[in-house]
């Protein structure tokens, strides 16, 4: 143990993380894979940079998650106060089912636009079963902290416009996971009805990068292998990273907030994110429930898995519970 500016460091010995076996043989392949792509950390003041690794970063991870389940579903495009939802209905929803899951997408604040917002949209349609509005918010490097967050909050005001707030439920994964945990906490500070519930994926609630596994599971976790603090600084662009609305879990949960559904996996850099947002929505009241997965970094086995299946399927209750309420 050694002393440092932040207080004791623990020097662990380099070691070997053996293939768990107990796992099913699809999400061993995907472990076996080994680390994704390091994360980019370029000049913050280099736009055009960044612009151009992010289409390619796009590009690839499109072809990654192509075999994901999806909806097969109808899909429009809409404008709502200049931001693109993708409206998404699966096939056998009438237009009498009022039910909308409200989708923020995840990709580190900077991915997930265009092609790869329908994609997940059509996700989260296949999981949830319902009517998706997938919201293709504004992000870095030319819209920075809170555009984003000002685009989700816009779809939810439009949303609210033309459905009671019980026929709503919104979630995220990832950074649409921060996203959909700090609307929340916005709509209600502005005096808006929330939703019947959320669904919040491996949420990065913390831009202080506070949470234990961020370090514990540094290195274990394939799929964020490297660190993100470049795009954490492009996103907050200088904003105090205490601020609620950039790390919801520095809000205040006793004024109201929705059933919460978390989720997230043992080697998950991101699980003292969500371990740490369900401990803070218990103490304040709300009814929380928490999912972990044995052996799954961040975002799981990328639909691959039956791990991923049984999740999906927790999902899909819970939205069915609190939409019946």
């Amino acid at each position: 143990m050694t002393v440092s500016d932040t207080g004791p460091v623990l020097h662990v010995p380099a070691r070997d993380i053996p293939m768990p076996t107990h796992i099913s043989p699809q999400a061993q392949a995907m472990l076996a894979r080994g680390p994704s792509e390091p994360f980019p950390d370029l000049p913050l003041d280099d736009l055009d940079a960044w612009r151009k690794r992010i289409a390619l970063m796009d590009e690839d991870v499109l072809a990654r998650i192509a075999g994901w389940p999806v909806a097969d579903a109808s899909l429009d495009e809409i404008q709502v106060d200049g931001v693109t939802v993708y409206v998404i209905t699966p096939k056998g929803i009438g237009e009498d089912d009022r039910r909308v899951f409200l989708d923020i997408h995840g990709g580190a604040f900077i991915l997930g636009a265009g092609a790869l917002c329908r994609h997940t949209g059509l996700g989260a349609a296949a999981r949830v079963g319902s009517r998706t509005w997938a919201v293709d918010y504004r992000m870095p490097p030319d819209h920075p902290f809170p555009a984003g967050l000002d685009d989700c909050v816009a779809a939810y005001r439009a949303l609210l416009s033309e459905r009671q707030p019980e026929d709503i439920i919104v979630g995220g994964g990832s950074s649409g996971g921060n996203l959909a945990a700090a609307l929340l906490l916005r709509v209600r500070d502005e005096g808006l009805p929330l939703p019947a519930a959320a669904v919040l994926l491996t949420p990065a609630v913390d831009f202080t990068g506070a949470g234990d596994t961020r370090y514990t599971n540094f290195g274990v976790d394939t799929v964020l292998s490297s660190r993100t603090d470049a795009a954490r600084d492009l996103y907050s662009s200088g904003h105090d990273l205490r601020d609620p609305y950039l790390s919801p879990i520095y809000g205040d949960f006793t004024n109201g907030y929705p059933p919460t559904l978390l989720a997230s996996g043992t080697r998950d850099v991101l699980l003292s994110d969500t371990v740490r947002l369900h401990r803070a929505l218990r103490r304040a009241g709300i009814p929380a429930e928490l999912h972990v997965l044995e052996a799954a970094p961040h975002g799981w086995f990328f639909g691959t898995a039956p791990e991923d299946a049984e999740l999906d399927a927790e999902v899909r209750r819970f939205v069915n519970e609190h939409w019946s309420r």
